[in-house]
């Protein structure tokens, strides 16, 4: 019996060693036991990778991970992630897989285009009506264009926003299941799609044995305080993480000699926020490590942050990576959000203060240094047991198979 073939449309799909969008490479792990057979159509150049692809001048360069697992690395030239080029790179990529090479190909049984970028839904849609595929399912990681007019206060008028507005709804109406990350995005989706049962969710997840992998060098272990109660936060520096108020609040504990912030990423915001902290002996920033090496990072930690903004597009909900990779190193979290039904919160394993609040996240930081250690262990426990049960990629592999 021959596999059945999976394509995926995720521009930013990478693999461990790219350093983000591991998603669908875990996932096809899993449908491999399942007879399963997938390709996962990525993007030559991604902001967000610590390492590149490597490919050559073609437009399609295969690269094979197993005899079940194909990444196609769609030739797209470089771009700056805050600039409007990206938007152009996503369209330039969405135009590219209509051209698929026919020595590559392998009739799909199943389309997976994962968004953002919702541009791919066009080849999707294509590709479906031409090899007459079953199933077409759209994934939804962020909702778009939603989320630009809400954190970047772009008009709904804008050209490109309209632009996105018809492709959304056709996506949502053309596919045969909608998938998303957050678990109340139904509340969005449903008013476009007009058919409620199509939703589905699925969160994202985490690879449960990353806490056995590899160790942090020397040199960035050197440069964490072993004296200090650390309040640490590893990811991106950019807008959505609101992480300007959480810089704030050590500048506010500047003069406490017991507390130590520690960042750890890269992104377009992070030279402002050296810029804003020069001098300052109360905390670190670090470059983004590979994934391998981020639970080895967390134990250097005492408690992890994760913020927000205070606006009405977190209401559909959250799945940050960023939670998963805490919980799973038994980490607790200070959260500086709304109440939102954050996996943290159903875990057990925050505690929430109140959004774009310097003051509150010092108050909380006090809260949390001040608790005995043997609380702090306790709300650890509850993230790892919450992420080990419901957020391994083999448990969400089987929620995806019932679609399939």
């Amino acid at each position: 019996m021959s596999s059945k073939v999976i394509w995926i449309f995720n521009q930013t799909a990478g693999k461990p060693d790219s350093g983000w969008g591991e998603r669908h490479y875990y996932l096809a792990k899993h449908w491999a036991e399942k007879g399963y057979k997938t390709k996962i159509f990525s993007g030559s150049y991604n902001h967000l990778f610590i390492n590149q692809p490597k490919t050559g001048k073609q437009t399609f360069t295969e690269e094979k991970i197993d005899k079940n697992l194909s990444f196609f690395w769609v030739k797209i030239p470089k771009y700056n992630g805050a600039s409007v080029f990206r938007i152009w790179n996503m369209i330039l990529f969405s135009f590219k897989l209509l051209f698929f090479k026919d020595e590559f190909r392998e009739k799909p049984d199943i389309i997976l285009v994962s968004s953002m970028p919702l541009f791919q839904i066009i080849p999707g849609y294509y590709f479906k009506k031409k090899f007459k595929v079953k199933k077409m399912i759209f994934e939804i990681r962020d909702l778009w264009p939603l989320t630009p007019v809400s954190l970047k206060n772009y008009s709904k008028f804008h050209p490109v926003i309209i632009a996105m507005r018809w492709i959304e709804k056709m996506g949502y109406r053309k596919a045969d299941f909608i998938v998303s990350v957050l678990p109340y995005a139904n509340i969005y989706i449903d008013k476009i799609s007009k058919q409620p049962i199509k939703f589905k969710w699925i969160p994202n997840g985490i690879d449960t044995n990353l806490s056995s992998l590899k160790k942090l060098p020397g040199n960035i272990r050197d440069m964490i305080p072993k004296d200090k109660f650390i309040i640490g936060y590893a990811g991106t520096f950019g807008l959505a993480n609101a992480l300007e108020y959480f810089v704030d609040a050590s500048i506010l504990l500047k003069n406490n000699r017991d507390i130590h912030f520690v960042l750890v990423g890269d992104g377009y915001l992070k030279s402002s926020y050296l810029a804003k902290t020069k001098g300052n002996s109360n905390i670190t920033f670090i470059n983004k490590v590979p994934k391998s090496q981020v639970q080895d990072l967390l134990t250097y930690f005492d408690i992890c942050f994760l913020g927000r903004y205070d606006i009405d597009l977190y209401k559909y909900g959250v799945s940050y990576n960023k939670y998963f990779d805490y919980m799973l190193a038994k980490k607790p979290i200070l959260e500086a959000s709304k109440p939102i039904g954050s996996p943290a919160e159903k875990a057990g394993c925050t505690l929430l203060v109140a959004p774009e609040s310097p003051d509150a996240i010092v108050q909380g930081i006090l809260n949390l240094f001040n608790k005995p250690q043997k609380m702090l262990i306790e709300m650890g426990d509850k993230g790892y047991n919450y992420v080990k049960k419901y957020h391994n990629f083999e448990y969400l592999s089987y929620k995806y198979l019932k679609l399939f």
